[in-house]
């Protein structure tokens, strides 16, 4: 049974913007592997952070919509955590 979920991340830039657009199409690429994306990511791009996330003030935004299997999410929580530049992340189940 699958379920809809949504997941926001924001990509560092400090090393380049290349780098955060790299990040993006890697984890398009993941969860495309392992479910179902819904019309393509949305990428809201580079933004100011409302607060310094480890001395960073500006972010690379994505908002990726997807359906998977529920074990999914749990896996793409921690590769989100491993993975260099990702300075944070947060998955939704939605209810419809």
């Amino acid at each position: 049974m699958t379920s809809k979920y949504e997941v926001m991340m924001v990509f560092s830039v400090k090393t380049s913007d290349e780098a955060a657009q790299a990040l993006v199409e890697k984890f398009k690429d993941l969860i495309a592997a392992n479910g179902t994306l819904e019309g393509d990511v949305d990428d809201w791009g580079k933004r100011k952070l409302a607060y310094p996330i480890n001395y960073e003030t500006e972010g690379w935004y994505a908002l990726y919509n997807f359906t998977c299997e529920p074990e999914f999410p749990a896996e793409l929580d921690r590769i989100a955590k491993i993975t260099d530049g990702v300075l944070r992340s947060m998955i939704v189940k939605k209810n419809a």
